[in-house]
């Protein structure tokens, strides 16, 4: 599949097969794909907890406060990316240019991570919707939560829709 075939593929599952669970190898291919997302000085300032079973239904819940995200239950695998300390070169860099190279860093390694998932016959939903504290907990992680994303095979009711984007006049500006 060539990656404009996976960009129209792609988009935000709210409907999961709770039946058919994420094959190993599939699992290990996404998460390859994130680790070999750039980041700035390659410094990867940010952490996978892959989440499965018990684990992965309560982080579901954990993202689903005043009715939000209530589909995140059906996932079988929930992927949380926290953020991590930056490398001194990429700490150094985001002080002096007022840039915060993480965020970049865990948006691109998401966009590679939901990319090969969409390649591998699978679907996502990145969640910006959590309980950064009771994820914490359950994961046991220091840093914050970032991004939660729920990972598993598309439902029946999840069918392919038409992007909504802005054409390429209103997104695009070209200079000489």
């Amino acid at each position: 599949m060539d990656f404009m075939s996976i960009a129209q593929k792609r988009q935000s599952c709210r409907h999961y097969d709770e039946q058919r669970p994420v094959e190993e190898e599939k699992l290990r291919a996404v998460l390859e794909a994130a680790r070999l997302a750039p980041s700035a000085c390659n410094g990867q300032p940010y952490h996978l907890t892959v989440c499965r079973g018990d684990a992965a239904g309560r982080v579901a819940r954990a993202t689903a406060g005043m009715g939000m995200n209530r589909f995140a239950v059906q996932a079988p695998v929930m992927i949380v990316v926290s953020e991590d300390e930056y490398v001194q070169s990429a700490k150094f860099g985001a002080r002096v240019k007022h840039n915060d190279y993480r965020s970049m860093d865990i948006g691109i390694m998401t966009a590679y991570l939901t990319a090969e998932a969409a390649a591998q016959g699978l679907s996502t939903c990145i969640l910006g919707w959590f309980d950064d504290q009771a994820i914490r907990e359950i994961c046991r992680l220091s840093h914050p939560v970032r991004l939660v994303i729920c990972l598993g095979y598309a439902g029946d009711k999840d069918v392919q829709r038409d992007k909504k984007r802005k054409s390429l006049d209103e997104l695009v500006t070209e200079m000489e």
